[in-house]
């Protein structure tokens, strides 16, 4: 995998650890092309230090069997601090059948290890009634940067302030979802 850039833009700290950035509990954005066009698919990953794993969709392992070529784009963010990482990769899937230790993985790496405390709703991803495949990126090359900034006093305040949805089901979540 090449490095195209490792950047920090402001301040002369040093540039986060890629491999510790790929663990941290994060959504990666998958960027592919479509029948209909550009796509954009927000999915849990797994990175094994050569390859990010996520477990297909019903759309996008077609899509990447016609196209494999594809990218990601990962952001962590806290408007409050002002921290501001960012890792882009690009690269080719390869669209492979469902593995049971690999979506364990990543499912432990969301969820935590003990799967009785998984949310119901996914089990039929482990049912193999969904057919789901798995698709294995290895990148062909990767950006990082620091983008992290000093926060206003305004981003200090709303960032305390943001609220996170209430947990599925709550009386707060209207939806009951």
């Amino acid at each position: 995998m090449k490095i195209v850039e490792r950047s920090v833009s402001a301040g002369d700290r040093e540039i986060f650890d890629l491999d510790e950035f790929l663990s941290r509990p994060l959504y990666a954005h998958l960027a592919h092309n479509s029948d209909q066009g550009p796509r954009e698919s927000p999915v849990w990953f797994h990175w094994d230090g050569q390859a990010i794993w996520i477990i297909g969709g019903t759309s996008f392992p077609a899509n990447l069997k016609r196209d494999p070529r594809c990218a990601f784009g990962i952001v962590d963010w806290d408007l409050a601090t002002g921290l501001c990482h960012h890792v882009g990769f690009r690269g080719r899937a390869e669209v492979l059948p469902f593995d049971f230790a690999m979506a364990r993985t990543i499912f432990r790496r969301y969820f935590g290890p003990d799967e009785r405390d998984w949310d119901g709703r996914f089990e039929d991803v482990f049912t193999g009634e969904l057919g789901l495949e798995m698709v294995r990126v290895i990148p062909e090359s990767v950006v990082i940067r620091d983008q992290s900034y000093k926060p206003t006093p305004f981003a200090r305040q709303q960032g305390s302030r943001q609220q996170r949805p209430a947990e599925p089901g709550t009386a707060a979540d209207p939806a009951g979802i």
